[in-house]
């Protein structure tokens, strides 16, 4: 059967928040025109999914460019009516990649409206938010997802595989390491947008990377019981897009230390005053009774048991030996889509098909709580235990 005499699903998407870079890039470009330049998502019995994408901003000009330099119709796929759109009952499904503080009250109103939600993270600024959303979806019988693409990550597909065939026996400890160094703005352009360096506008690393850590935690090792953290903010004065100093009143940088169910201990170091001295802007360790791994965003290197070699104090001498040498690095065995792009999929096939899908509002919630902790630790200095979510 030829693409052409396939049933056509078509799934209208109202995209809010598209002119940033991640919901343009990522969102936008690698995934929803992705799909549709692969002729949709095949569902193997005939029909494909296809994704019809409706423009929703602020700015009618830089939508406008977007639709005509990527095909689309600037008459009928852009809107800055978000009112309107959502009234429309033609569309299916909100996707949402604004700022953190215009998020949560979009979604409100997209639930209200019967919209299948699909959003970045943070769901909410507050956990009481999050939960909030999570409720209202499901008193609404609407469907619901929140982007969690490091797990669709090459590099972390790997370490689930390795995890799944028992390859480390007991896992003893995970310790990740991500950032880089953003410019202030004074002598190079910083490559992120000022307002995630002031709390008032909903910034901060915290905020921004506990969420991520916590479901990649929770799915690949367990679930996160206790947190400790400690924030800082490395540089207190960056410049913005125009040039003119701002106070940085958010955390650039964080670190912490999780404690895991079945005892495994978790630290994680967030920052984006650090410079690079890894293979990627984000590695994992984990190490095992029976071996150890390092993955990243693409790649992954295992050293087994029998193959770790028998290293010996001894300041006196130089090191001779290359330890990296001693690590082989996993095969890809398969071939990875955009991760991104690969849980759209998943998400279309949830609304369509009713296929099982399990990144939910709920669990968008769970990241904004262990972002909430983490900053409450810091300012507590203490351990925090992380209570179990539910409805």
């Amino acid at each position: 059967m030829t693409q052409a005499a396939k049933d056509r699903k078509v799934v209208r998407i109202a995209m809010n928040g598209v002119t940033g870079r991640m919901g343009y890039r990522q969102h936008l470009v690698r995934s929803i025109l992705a799909i549709r330049e692969q002729g949709g998502v095949d569902l193997g019995d005939g029909r494909v999914i296809w994704p019809e994408p409706i423009l929703v901003g602020r700015r009618a000009h830089a939508l406008r460019a977007l639709a005509v330099t990527h095909g689309l119709d600037p008459e009928t796929a852009v809107s800055t009516d978000l009112e309107a759109v959502l009234a429309d009952d033609s569309i299916d499904i909100y996707f949402d990649a604004q700022v953190t503080l215009a998020r949560e009250e979009a979604i409100r109103k997209a639930i209200a409206a019967g919209k299948h939600i699909y959003t970045e993270k943070p769901t909410a600024t507050g956990l009481e938010g999050a939960l909030d959303l999570a409720r209202q979806a499901a008193a609404a019988g609407i469907k619901h997802g929140v982007v969690q693409d490091k797990l669709f990550l090459p590099g972390l597909l790997k370490l689930k595989r390795l995890i799944d065939g028992g390859f480390f026996g007991r896992i003893l400890s995970v310790r990740g390491e991500f950032g880089y160094w953003v410019f202030e703005g004074d002598w190079q352009e910083a490559q992120r947008p000022s307002w995630n360096y002031r709390a008032e506008d909903g910034g901060g690393i915290t905020v921004d990377m506990f969420p991520h850590w916590e479901y990649v935690l929770s799915e690949l090792f367990g679930r996160v019981e206790s947190v400790q953290a400690l924030t800082t903010t490395h540089i207190p004065e960056r410049r913005d897009e125009q040039g003119k100093p701002y106070a940085a009143t958010a955390d650039d940088a964080a670190y912490g230390l999780f404690r895991l169910e079945g005892g495994i201990v978790a630290q994680i170091n967030s920052s984006w005053a650090v410079r690079v001295n890894r293979d990627e802007l984000v590695e994992f360790q984990v190490d095992g009774t029976e071996g150890s791994a390092v993955a990243g965003l693409r790649n992954c290197r295992v050293q087994h048991r029998a193959l770790t070699p028998k290293p010996v104090w001894n300041p006196d001498l130089p090191v001779t030996e290359r330890f990296r040498d001693g690590w082989q690095d996993v095969p890809d065995n398969t071939e990875f889509d955009n991760g991104f792009k690969a849980q759209w999929e998943l998400f279309l096939r949830h609304v369509v098909c009713d296929e099982p899908y399990t990144w939910d509002l709920l669990a968008g919630a769970r990241g904004v709580q262990l972002a909430e902790l983490g900053l409450r630790s810091a300012a507590e200095g203490r351990r925090l235990d992380v209570p179990e979510l539910t409805l």
